[in-house]
Parts: C-alpha cells; sequence; structure tokens
C-alpha cells in the first residue's frame, strides 16, 4: 500500500513538473513577441534558453513550433472570453454593457500586446493552420456574443447575428489600432469604439422595430 501511494505520490509531482516547463514555454513564447519579432521569426532554442530548459527537452511538450504557437491563440481566446463573460456579470451591479466589455477588452490588450498581436498577423499569416485558430477564436466570440443578443436581448437569430459579426469585426480594428499608444490615445480609442457600437446596436434596434411594425 504504501508503495502504491509513493508511486502515486511520485507521478503526481512529475505532472506538476512538467506542467510547470510547459507553462515556462509559453510564457517565454509570449515575452519574445513584439513589434519587431513575429511569432514565426520565434527561436525554438531561444525560447527553450528564455525556459530554463535544454532544447531537446521542448519536444516532451510540443510537437513543434508551430503547436506552441496554436497553444498561444487558444488560451489567448480563452482568457479574454472569461474576462468579457466576467464583465457581462458585472452589468448586474449597473453600467452599460457596451462600456464595460469594450474597456475590459482594451485593458485586455494593453496587459497582452504581444499575444494580441499575433492573433492578428496569424489571422492573415500563411499558416493556413494557424489562420484556421485564429477564426476559430474570433467565432467563439462571435457566437458568445450571438447567443446573449438573443437571449438577453431578444433579437433574432440572423439580426443577432449580423450584428455581433459588425460589433467584433469594429472592436477588433480597434484593438489593432492600440498597438504602440499611450493611456491617453486609448481611452479615446476605447471611447470612439464604444460609440460606434452603440451606433450598431441602435441600428439593430431600429431595425428590429420596424420589422415589428
Amino acid at each position: 500500500m504504501d508503495t502504491i501511494l509513493a508511486k502515486s505520490s511520485s507521478l503526481g509531482v512529475r505532472a506538476q513538473q512538467k506542467e510547470k516547463t510547459r507553462r515556462a514555454l509559453i510564457n517565454a513564447a509570449m515575452n519574445q513577441l513584439s513589434a519587431e519579432i513575429g511569432f514565426s521569426s520565434l527561436s525554438l532554442r531561444e525560447v527553450a534558453r528564455e525556459a530554463g530548459i535544454a532544447p531537446t527537452s521542448f519536444y516532451r511538450h510540443f510537437r513543434n513550433m508551430d503547436e506552441l504557437g496554436l497553444t498561444l491563440v487558444d488560451e489567448c481566446g480563452l482568457t479574454l472570453r472569461q474576462l468579457l463573460r466576467q464583465a457581462r456579470q458585472r452589468i448586474d451591479k449597473g453600467g452599460s454593457i457596451i462600456r464595460v466589455s469594450i474597456e475590459t477588452f482594451m485593458q485586455f490588450v494593453a496587459d497582452n500586446t504581444a499575444i494580441f498581436r499575433l492573433l492578428l498577423q496569424e489571422r492573415t499569416g500563411r499558416s493556413r493552420e494557424f489562420r484556421k485558430a485564429v477564426e476559430r477564436e474570433l467565432e467563439h466570440f462571435k457566437a458568445e456574443l450571438i447567443e446573449y443578443l438573443r437571449d438577453e436581448q431578444g433579437f433574432s437569430a440572423p439580426l443577432a447575428d449580423l450584428q455581433s459579426d459588425a460589433i467584433v469585426k469594429i472592436v477588433f480594428s480597434a484593438g489593432a489600432d492600440c498597438f504602440d499608444v499611450d493611456d491617453t490615445q486609448r481611452a479615446q480609442i476605447a471611447e470612439q469604439t464604444i460609440q460606434q457600437v452603440r451606433l450598431v446596436a441602435r441600428g439593430a434596434e431600429a431595425t428590429r422595430r420596424a420589422k415589428v411594425e
């Protein structure tokens, strides 16, 4: 019995260490991304060095650099969606869902500029797999927004879809405009984006009412 427990404990420690090293590789890749260095320019050797492991150990965690990059895309999308869900939950305490959601989005871009830049770069990059991964993340955003507009705001599915598509395009484009700007400029871009999304929302509401009448 003691032997079994000891073996189980050993396996748990190894699993934790493996996850810790995997996380170190992800963080190292994020740290090296910049306006001058895109993901395609990252060196496996340099990423491994910053993570504190031998280059050959990299393959215990990812098949190749592309798999690491796809993991970055997935994590970026998941983190942002979780933040926006939390933002929508805060609406119960008062405030505009448009303002709270966009301010949350802009803060995410400010805190994660490199990884958001990766999303935009790889959306039109040479790798079909990366393009599909980014588009999949955008579809996740649209799907959650469609669900909110349909279930909470009462829009029809077609109108919710059109509104969601327009909002996602506006907001992600605004996020790209926030690269290399100061806090004042970012606040101005956020305010402009809020007004643009409000125009879309008002147009959708007017369209709904016209159909009812």
